[in-house]
Parts: C-alpha cells; structure tokens; sequence
C-alpha cells in the first residue's frame, strides 16, 4: 500500500467481524489512514453526507436493509464513494448481482487477509476516480454537443429570418427604382418622391436589422461593454421619444410622465438607448390600429423604473416566458415585421445594468414592460 492516507467507513453490525476487519486495516494502513464504524445503512447515508471517506466496506446483512437492496440503496442516496460488499457467502452469481448494482469490488469475510484489502481498496479507488473522470468527460460532451445544437439552430433562425427580412425592403428599393427609370418622365414630382421616401425607408429598414445583428454578435462574443457616464435620464428620454414620435409620422400618441429625481443618474446611455427604442419601438409597432403609448420614468429608492404601455394585440400568455430568447416571434404578430432580436438585445443590456425587465400583458388590450435600473453603479455593487 503507498502512503497515501485512506479514510475508510466500514458498516458492519457484527461487532467480531467489524473488530477483526479493524484490526486487518490498521496493520498495513499508515497512521494517517482512518476507519469509522457504523452499524446501519441508514447510519452510514448520514455519514457520507456529512464527511469525506474514500471508500465504503458495506456488509450486505444488516439490521435496516439486506441483501443486493443494501447496495443499490447505498448508491441511490451516496453514488460518488466506492464500495467494496462484505459478504460470508461465496457466490458467484451474487458477486455479479452486486458489482452490477455499481459495486466496486466483492470480498468474502472469512478469506479476506491484509494485503487483499489494502489492494481491493486502491483498486476500488482507482476505478471510482475512472469512472467520474468518464462520467465528467460524457457531461462535457454533451454540454458541447447541446452547444453545437444550439449554435445550428441560431444559423437556421438567423438565415430563415434574414432571407425573409431582407427580401421585402430589396424588393421595395428595386421595384421603385425600375418603376423611376421607367417612367421617370411621366410621374409627377410627388409620386417620384412618394418611392424616394420608400427607398429611404427600406435602407433604413435593412440598416436597422444590420445594426441588431452586429449588436447581437458583439453581445455573444462578450464585446458589448457597459460604460456608465452621468446622464440626465429626462432629457434623454424625451429626445429619443421624439424621434420616435416623428419616424411614426404621429400615428400614435406618446404619453410622457416624469417623477422623482431623474437628473444624476450614472448609466451606460448606449445601452439604455437600445432598451428604450426596442420597448417603445414595439409599443408603437404592435398596436396597429394606433392609440396611444404611454412612457413613465420614476426614479426613487435609487432606482430608475421605465414603464412603456400600449393598447395593443398583448401577448399570449405561452410566448411570455420566451419573449427574451433570439429570433422568438409571438405566435399572434402575424404579417407584422419583425426580426425577434430587439427584445433579446434589450433583455441583455438591462442585465450589464444589473437590472430587471418584467412584462405583464393581456390579448387584445395591451402590454406594460417594465424596467429597473440602478441610478448609480456603485450603489448596486
């Protein structure tokens, strides 16, 4: 035996058998090495739970379980420690039984000598490391084999998104460009500026999904930052929902309502940016047949909590728990576009603001997002 020390719990009931074994162990083990004692199963889950011991010498007739049952028990409640079975019975069948059931080894009491022990215990040792460093490498196998799947169905979903979002704004830009040089010199000043504005718009259109796909890159490969800078959140609220507001050609009203001390907040204005054009962008995108969305900003408890609200097609309450994965569409949007990426974006800068969304939402009338963020970074350390 190496000079390893081993700590070894024996559960034996018979106090002449357990005597004998101790004996046997301490005359070839070092003085480092230990053995504990314990007279029942139960007993011996506990100590497992509770202390570190490198193997177990398991009788199989005990007071509280018997037989192959003593084994598989064992390993339900303890399946990292090897075991070697005691046993007085010299069965091969049941050697077969036991060592089937996830014992390490199979020792008859009254054969058992010093030097076959100590080596029944390394070996036991040995084939238990084995074993979880197979079962460690079938885990990251797995974790890289799901991985892999993920990754193909991210490239399926973004070319099946892409090919669709990308088509209809280039069907767009070339159709009114043949439709100018074709007929340049019969249309009238405002229809060709009618298809300059739809030009304008589908190149803004393909921009936009640009812009997201390369943020969502950057997200994925650790490149987006958070940058916090002090920031006046009312100015910065109101300007971009202005822009908003003109790029909807105020086919929707925005509502705007300002409480608390908004004025010295440290945020990442980038990031906050994506949050709230993603949210009131949605807001105004998803309530088709107008009405008015409604944006809040109250800062209290150190905290700056953004509330955007329309009146809406709301959401099925089976798509909400998967609102922020990528390119998850609501089965409800129907023709409306959308790429499933805004959401997914804003979900992943409200986390590097160490904040929370939450989003409660009925069909037909509506959806209310919610977020918080911290007014200063080193307030939420």
């Amino acid at each position: 035996m190496d000079k390893t020390p081993v700590h070894i719990l024996l559960v034996e009931d018979s106090p002449t058998d357990a005597d004998l074994l101790r004996r046997i162990f301490l005359g070839f083990s070092n003085e480092e090495s230990s053995l504990t004692q314990v007279d029942r199963l139960t007993t011996a889950i506990a100590q497992c739970h509770e202390n570190s011991y490198d193997v177990v010498l398991l009788d199989l007739g005990l007071p509280d379980c018997d037989g192959i049952e003593t084994v598989t028990e064992f390993r339900a409640n303890v399946p990292t420690v090897p075991v070697i079975v005691l046993t007085m019975m010299d069965d091969d069948e049941l050697a077969l039984q036991v060592m089937a059931c996830g014992a390490q080894d199979y020792l008859i009491k009254d054969q058992i000598t010093g030097q076959l022990l100590m080596r029944s215990i390394r070996y036991a040792i040995e084939r238990e490391q084995i074993s979880q460093q197979l079962r460690n490498s079938e885990r990251s196998v797995i974790s890289a084999l799901a991985q892999q799947k993920e990754l193909n169905l991210l490239k399926s979903s973004f070319i099946s998104m892409s090919s669709h979002e990308f088509r209809t704004p280039m069907t767009i830009i070339r159709t009114s460009v043949e439709l100018l040089q074709k007929f340049e010199h019969e249309l009238t000043e405002q229809k060709k500026n009618d298809y300059f504005k739809r030009i304008k718009a589908a190149i803004s259109q393909i921009t936009h999904l640009l812009d997201e796909v390369l943020l969502l890159g950057s997200s994925e490969a650790g490149g987006l930052s958070y940058k916090p800078e002090p920031l006046n959140l009312e100015k910065f609220c109101s300007e971009l929902l202005e822009d908003l507001q003109f790029s909807d050609d105020n086919h929707h009203s925005i509502a705007m309502d300002y409480q608390g001390d908004y004025a010295n907040a440290v945020m990442d204005s980038a990031l906050l940016w994506h949050i709230l054009n993603n949210l009131v962008s949605n807001a105004i995108k998803y309530s088709p047949q107008g009405g008015t969305v409604r944006f809040s900003l109250t800062c209290q408890s150190g905290n700056a909590i953004f509330q955007v609200q329309d009146q809406g097609i709301g959401i099925p309450l089976k798509d909400q728990t998967h609102l922020f994965e990528t390119f998850y569409r609501c089965s409800n949007v129907g023709k409306i576009q959308g790429t499933g990426l805004g959401l997914a974006i804003a979900k992943k800068c409200v986390d590097l603001h160490r904040g929370d969304i939450q989003v409660t939402s009925e069909l037909g009338k509506g959806t209310v997002f919610a977020v918080v963020l911290p007014m200063n970074p080193t307030d939420s350390q």
